[in-house]
């Protein structure tokens, strides 16, 4: 099944923009008459048939709509230092999109190595793996933004709402629960990744004060991206 994005969307046709639109026409070589399938990114699926085979305006009239079409059921939230080789980054953008994640905010620390990322790349990687995995809802990718800063955004959030946080590290050896113990199933969770030299005793107070509680993600001493997709897995998990 191949999935196009919708540009703009009323009660009874869907507009593709020029890139999608030509994929579609051009690519594909479908016609006025054919069948084809909708995301909107913000959870609604369309079963549409063309009525303008414009490659640089497709515009098909929408048969069937489904709502939270491919939704995994529960709301995921990681905050994690991009890579110093980005592919790595990407790599994590693309295979949690295709588990289930819900928000994605790269966050600078103390010990960060990348400090510039790309969005319109990064953003393209998201559909593109949204498509893939037969969602309809494109995960949200927030700006990169310093640790600090995003500990103060998230404190009204977490207070208006009931969020489980929680820090993933490995600067002590002390036991710490493992997440998929720590995790109430079926609540809203926000989960930390440091960089590749981990995060620094002083921002592991910082977001203990914050209300985040530690856990650990197993015995194995894991790249950051790994770290990333392995809390992504037992969150999904959790909620099977």
């Amino acid at each position: 099944m191949n999935l196009f994005l919708a540009s703009s969307s009323d009660a009874t046709n869907i507009v593709l923009n020029e890139e999608e639109s030509k994929h579609c026409i051009k690519v594909l070589r479908m016609t006025k008459g054919d069948s084809i399938h909708v995301i909107d990114g913000k959870g609604s699926f369309f079963r549409a048939t063309i009525v303008v085979d414009n490659p640089r305006q497709c515009i098909a009239k929408i048969d069937e709509r489904k709502e939270a079409f491919g939704d995994h059921g529960y709301s995921l939230h990681i905050a994690i230092a991009p890579t110093k080789n980005i592919s790595r980054f990407e790599w994590f953008l693309e295979k949690c999109t295709e588990i289930g994640i819900n928000e994605i905010t790269p966050i600078l620390c103390e010990r960060s190595e990348r400090k510039i990322i790309k969005p319109q790349r990064l953003e393209k990687i998201l559909l593109s793996a949204t498509k893939q995995s037969l969602k309809s809802r494109i995960p949200v990718l927030h700006p990169l933004v310093k640790l600090p800063q995003f500990l103060k955004q998230m404190q009204g959030y977490t207070e208006d709402e009931k969020v489980q946080k929680f820090i993933a590290h490995c600067q002590d050896q002390k036991e710490r629960k493992r997440l998929k113990q720590a995790y109430s199933t079926n609540e809203k969770v926000l989960i930390l990744i440091g960089p590749e030299g981990d995060f620094t005793a002083n921002e592991i107070q910082k977001t203990k004060t914050a209300g985040f509680s530690e856990i650990s993600l197993g015995n194995s001493r894991l790249r950051t991206e790994t770290a990333g997709l392995v809390a992504c897995h037992t969150i999904h998990l959790a909620n099977q």
